[in-house]
C-alpha cells in the first residue's frame, strides 16, 4: 500500500475561501455541500478560465482544457493526469484526444485488456493501467507488477528496464498478442518513467480541481481574498490574480490604513457589475446576476510592511477612526519605515493625499515624547536598528523631490493598480 500525504496551499485556499463566503453569507457550507457535475463551472474550465484553480492554472494545462473540454469528474481525472512528461512521452496524449473526438477508432487487442484500458478510450494514461496490462497481457504476477512500477520511477535514473523489457514482450507473445503491440505498450512504460501519475492520486488532486474551480466561477471575490492571503503560492503573481478577478467583475478596492485589515478582506455585497471595457472569459450569464462583495486589499499587499505594524493600525482604528497623519503616526506607534512604506503604496491616500504629498505629510510628523523617551526600547522590539532608521529617514526625504503627482491608481509600493488600466485591450493581452 503505497499512501502519498502531502500539505497542499491549495487547502488552505479551499479552507479560508469557505470560511469567507460563510460569514459574508450567513451559511455553513464544507466541501461536502457543493453541487457535483456544475454546467457552469465546467463551461468555465472548459474555456481554460482557470486562473488560480488548482493544477489546471498552468500554461500546458489551459492549453489542453479547450482541446479536451472536461465535462464530468472523470474528464479532470485524465485532465490532470495526462499532462505529465509521462503520457507525452509515451505518445498517449493525441490518440486520447483523436479518439474522445471521434477521430480515431477506439479498439481493443483483446477482451481482457478492454476491461482494463475501457475508461481511457484504449490509450493507458494511469501507473495502475500499466501494472494490470503486465498481468493480464503478460503474465506478470502482482510482485512482478510491484517491480515493474519501481523499475518505471528509477530507470532513467538506474537504467532498469532492460531485463523487464524481455519478460514483458516474451510474456505479451506467449499469450497471443503482436510484437509490434508488445513493443508499443513497452515504449509507453519507458515513457511513465519521465513521470506519469497513479489513478488514485490524480483522482484526490481531481477533487480540489474541481472545488476550486467552483468557488472561482460561483464566488471569485472570496476565492481571489483566500488566494491572496495564502501567497506566495501558485504560477501567478498578485498583480495577475487581481487583474483576473476584475475581469470577473470583482471590485477590488487598495490598501488603506483606514479601512485595511493586515489579510485581505470582503466587504459589504455591491452589485455586481463586470468592467464594460474587461470582457468576462468565461462569458456565463448567471454570474451576471449575482451580487458579489468588494474586495478589499490588506496591508499585507503593501511591499515590505511589517505585521506587528499592520496588526497596531487595526487595534488604534477599531478605537476609533484616525484624523491625520499624525494621529495615525501616534496612536499606532509607526516609525520612518512604516510611514514611508505606506506612502510609497498610497497607503495613506485618505489621510493625506497622493503618494508625493504624503511624503510631505510624513517628514513633518512629530514623535510624542512618550515615544520619544521609549525609542530605544521600540527598536529593541521591532529590530530596527539607527542605521535601517537613518536609511529610511534618507530615503523618505529623497522622495521629497518629486512632487509631480502620479497617475491615478498607480500604486507602485504594492506593485500593482486596483484601477483600469488606460488601454483595456493591452492591458488583457499582457496577461494573456
Amino acid at each position: 500500500l503505497k499512501v502519498d500525504c502531502l500539505a497542499l496551499g491549495m487547502l488552505t485556499v479551499i479552507h479560508r475561501c469557505l470560511d469567507l463566503v460563510n460569514t459574508e453569507q450567513g451559511t455553513n457550507i464544507t466541501v461536502n455541500d457543493i453541487p457535483p457535475e456544475d454546467p457552469e463551472t465546467f463551461a468555465m474550465i472548459q474555456q481554460a478560465d482557470t486562473i488560480g484553480v488548482f493544477q489546471i492554472e498552468s500554461r500546458a494545462q489551459m492549453a489542453m482544457l479547450p482541446r479536451l473540454r472536461p465535462a464530468c469528474f472523470y474528464d479532470l481525472v485524465i485532465e490532470v493526469a495526462i499532462v505529465r512528461p509521462g503520457p507525452i512521452q509515451g505518445n498517449m496524449v493525441h490518440p486520447y484526444l483523436q479518439r474522445r473526438r471521434g477521430l480515431e477508432q477506439v479498439d481493443y487487442p483483446s477482451k481482457d485488456l478492454e476491461a482494463v484500458l475501457q475508461r481511457t478510450l484504449g490509450v493507458p494514461i494511469f501507473q495502475e493501467q500499466v501494472m494490470q496490462i503486465a498481468m493480464v497481457a503478460a503474465g506478470f504476477s502482482g510482485s512482478e507488477a510491484d517491480v515493474l512500477r519501481r523499475s518505471m520511477a528509477a530507470w532513467s535514473r538506474r537504467g532498469g528496464m532492460e531485463h523487464m523489457h524481455q519478460r514483458l514482450v516474451s510474456g505479451m507473445l506467449e499469450r497471443g498478442y503482436s510484437e509490434q503491440f508488445a513493443e508499443q505498450i513497452f515504449q509507453q512504460i519507458r515513457g511513465f518513467g519521465e513521470y506519469g501519475f497513479p489513478e488514485s492520486h490524480a483522482a484526490s488532486f481531481a477533487l480540489l480541481v474541481y472545488v476550486s474551480a467552483w468557488l472561482k466561477c460561483h464566488h471569485p471575490a472570496a476565492f481571489t481574498c483566500a488566494l491572496l492571503n495564502s501567497q506566495p503560492m501558485g504560477f501567478y503573481q498578485p498583480a495577475q490574480l487581481v487583474q483576473d478577478a476584475q475581469r470577473h467583475g470583482v471590485k477590488v478596492l487598495p490598501a488603506d490604513v483606514r479601512y485595511s485589515e493586515w489579510d485581505c478582506t470582503l466587504n459589504c455585497r455591491r452589485a455586481f457589475r463586470p468592467d464594460p471595457g474587461l470582457e468576462c472569459r468565461s462569458g456565463l450569464k448567471a454570474l451576471l446576476q449575482q451580487d458579489q462583495p468588494a474586495l478589499r486589499l490588506g496591508l499585507r499587499m503593501v511591499k515590505v510592511m511589517r505585521r506587528e505594524a499592520a496588526e497596531r493600525i487595526a487595534a488604534a482604528r477599531r478605537e476609533r477612526h484616525f484624523t491625520d497623519v499624525q494621529d495615525l503616526t501616534s496612536r499606532a506607534h509607526l516609525d520612518r519605515h512604516d510611514l514611508a512604506v505606506l506612502a510609497e503604496a498610497a497607503a495613506l491616500r485618505g489621510l493625506a493625499g497622493h503618494r508625493h504629498r504624503a511624503r510631505w505629510e510624513i517628514a513633518a510628523v512629530e514623535k510624542p515624547v512618550d515615544d520619544l523617551l521609549g525609542h530605544a526600547a521600540a527598536e529593541c522590539r521591532s529590530g530596527f536598528s539607527r542605521d535601517q532608521q537613518s536609511s529610511a529617514d534618507a530615503e523618505t526625504l529623497s522622495g521629497l523631490k518629486a512632487l509631480s503627482q502620479p497617475p491615478a491608481g498607480s500604486d507602485c509600493g504594492s506593485g500593482f493598480s486596483c484601477d483600469r488600466h488606460p488601454n483595456p485591450e493591452s492591458g488583457l493581452k499582457a496577461l494573456l
